[in-house]
């Protein structure tokens, strides 16, 4: 993967609009975590991972950046690029791509693996842990967006 994966394309729901005539705000995290669930299934990490294994991710930490307002009818795809990781977490960001090309939000978070009966933060197993390392030395290569590590506040002129 030389290329951040994406997601197949959603449509932004009617539901979803607010009373400014576009996407609520809650409803980009929604469109992010859909294009993580087609990653993970992907990758093996789907909901029946945690049937199977005891175990799950949790996201630790989330900050979206809104760049360009969407509306309903929309058509979005969500990329995930891993910035950084080691056996137990991810760091990750985002991007909600328009239908027509032009990126309507950015979002940066960290994901951890969980063994749930604790719930405490446990190893992925190799298999797993192994497509993300090597995702990361693909991704490595990849720019990384501005909004990454961007410190939030109020600019104030001097």
């Amino acid at each position: 993967m030389t290329k951040p994966f994406i997601s197949e394309p959603m449509v932004v729901r009617p539901e979803w609009i607010d009373f400014n005539g576009h996407l609520n705000m809650a409803y980009y995290n929604v469109l992010m975590d859909l294009g993580v669930d087609a990653l993970w299934h992907e990758i093996g990490f789907g909901g029946d991972y945690l049937t199977r294994t005891g175990h799950t991710t949790y996201s630790a930490e989330y900050h979206m950046h809104y760049i360009r307002e969407v509306h309903e009818g929309d058509r979005l795809r969500a990329t995930f690029q891993v910035l950084d990781m080691n056996d137990k977490s991810i760091h990750f960001c985002q991007e909600l791509i328009h239908e027509d090309g032009w990126v309507s939000a950015g979002g940066e978070g960290m994901c951890l693996h969980i063994d749930q009966s604790g719930p405490r933060v446990a190893s992925m197993p190799a298999d797993i842990l192994e497509t993300f390392k090597t995702m990361r030395a693909a991704h490595a290569k990849l720019p990384i967006p501005s909004f990454v590590g961007r410190p939030m506040g109020i600019r104030h002129k001097s």
